[in-house]
């Protein structure tokens, strides 16, 4: 039997590209993932990676190695789910992964209301941009604003996150909407729908600078640099900023709760879901509208 340690390292080398790309994903030194590559290509009695200056690419048969780990993988995290769903206790640890702007301006400041519901839970939050992977356990639950997909997710609509444009009222252009200038997303998340809408707000106007969260987009439009697109729920509350009308229309995605099918019943994951399903449908700003 292969040691699972070295396949684990095998595998994040195999994602990354590189070994420092894996070292970071893993939260080692390079000299570890270096050390475990090399141990597993002793177990298996062949090269699986091919070391360039700038990249590392896998062999023929690297890459069948990474493909039968990636199935030993999902299996182990198939295990791993099944038991917590067999827990009855709501005691222990659940990771929830949400945008950035609710981990930092809704999540977090409703924290000790949680915590007082359900001592016991011991919930931990990261926020990510990105959407996670629930099936290789990046997440027990994600909060996700565009509606999932995949026969492996169970998915709950929670409510919606509308946006608008924002800036100071200190802001010198902002009565003359020709000059305005607008704060915009790095250019690797070009393709995310709320920088595309900041693009067509923007039109032929110019993108003053870019920032990659949206907190930053909030400091960077309080101190004045220009017009940003912010949650509503963040920039009504602000008194310094005033809202302005987009002429690309409304933005305002819909807002899901997921997690794998196979936690949906365990009942610490669906105390979770419960809780904060409920907190963002009660909530005036963010909640479904009465139909």
């Amino acid at each position: 039997m292969f040691d699972w340690e070295n396949l684990r390292h095998f595998l994040a080398v195999g994602r990354a590209g590189t070994l420092s790309g894996a070292a970071r994903a893993l939260g080692v030194d390079h000299a570890t993932v270096s050390r475990r590559l090399a141990a597993l290509e002793n177990e298996v009695q062949a090269p699986l990676v091919e070391r360039l200056p700038r990249a590392c690419r896998l062999t023929s048969t690297g890459m069948q190695v990474f493909e039968q780990a990636k199935a030993m993988e999902t299996a182990a995290f198939a295990i791993e789910r099944h038991a917590r769903a067999g827990q009855t206790a709501l005691k222990g640890r659940v990771s929830l992964s949400a945008p950035p702007a609710l981990a930092t301006h809704f999540l977090a400041a409703r924290m000790a209301d949680f915590q007082a519901a359900y001592p016991g839970i011991q919930l931990a939050v990261s926020s990510e941009a990105r959407q996670v992977s629930l099936a290789s356990g990046e997440a027990d639950v994600a909060i996700r604003m565009v509606r999932p997909k995949g026969a492996s997710n169970v998915a709950r609509r929670i409510g919606r996150l509308p946006f608008a444009l924002y800036a100071s009222r200190r802001y010198p252009d902002l009565r003359d909407p020709s000059r305005w200038a607008f704060i915009g997303y790095e250019p690797q998340r070009g393709r995310l729908p709320l920088a595309q809408w900041i693009n067509a707000s923007a039109g032929q106007r110019a993108i003053r600078c870019q920032f990659s969260s949206t907190s930053d987009h909030l400091v960077a439009a309080q101190s004045g640099c220009g017009v940003a697109a912010l949650p509503c729920f963040l920039g009504d509350a602000d008194r310094t900023l005033v809202r302005l009308e987009s002429p690309a229309g409304p933005f305002c995605p819909e807002l899901w709760l997921v997690t794998h099918r196979d936690l949906k019943r365990a009942k610490i994951v669906r105390a979770v879901i419960d809780y904060w399903s409920e907190t963002f449908l009660n909530d005036p700003q963010l909640g479904l509208p009465a139909r």
